[in-house]
């Protein structure tokens, strides 16, 4: 499958998307962070649609917390989607999101070359970063199999992981993404980035404000 993307005309890429969406919202006052509203439509919505086109073959959304308010919402907008998305329930998400992560890689479905992992709290990624991280991943020297998003010297999201790295995690067992790179730094193209939206994330209150969101209450 050919992206359509300006970064990958040369680049045959078959890309995953795996978005984590099982936690608890806790210091939003327990509200699920991916139904949160901006411009009328919820950041879950918004970022499915927006890589549609770059034609993902797989979008699987690990749930836990909520998970019945999320599957409702992915349903109300997934029949007008080319490339539908897929939920798994994490049934312990207070353990923590390794788990949500561990629980996603070994429930893809996809022959895929690329995993894009999200989060589903980043109001400001979209087509415009994945783009961008296509690229790099285009760019990318012998050896490199991880594309990490850098601003300012923090580490960003979405990351995107080859197959063949993500075969690796999988082989070893309890093992996630995180710490597999932090113990194979070889392995990480660090994308050096002024690009905000790799790093703006909801955790409180004030954030909704700062990143014009709102909270949509059920009737």
């Amino acid at each position: 499958m050919t992206l359509s993307c300006e970064s990958s005309k040369n680049l045959n890429l078959r890309l995953a998307i795996l978005i984590l969406a099982a936690g608890e919202g806790s210091r939003l006052g327990g509200y699920p962070k991916a139904l949160l509203q901006k411009d009328g439509a919820s950041l879950i919505e918004r970022f499915c649609r927006s890589v549609q086109s770059i034609l993902p073959i797989e979008i699987l959304a690990v749930t836990g917390f909520y998970s019945d308010e999320i599957q409702k919402e992915i349903l109300s907008f997934n029949q007008n989607l080319q490339t539908q998305v897929t939920w798994i329930i994490n049934p312990s998400p207070e353990t923590g999101q390794s788990c949500s992560v561990r629980l996603g890689l070994e429930s893809l479905q996809s022959d895929y070359d690329a995993l894009l992992i999200a989060l589903c709290d980043q109001p400001n990624v979209g087509l415009n970063e994945l783009e961008e991280l296509l690229r790099e991943f285009n760019d990318r020297s012998d050896g490199q199999e991880i594309v990490m998003p850098i601003v300012d010297g923090q580490r960003g999201n979405p990351v995107l992981f080859s197959k063949k790295v993500i075969d690796r995690i999988l082989a070893i067992p309890g093992m996630v993404c995180r710490p597999y790179m932090d113990q194979n730094p070889v392995l990480v193209k660090k994308f050096e980035t002024k690009n905000s939206a790799y790093v703006l994330d909801v955790d409180t209150a004030h954030d909704i404000q700062t990143l014009g969101l709102e909270i949509k209450r059920s009737s």
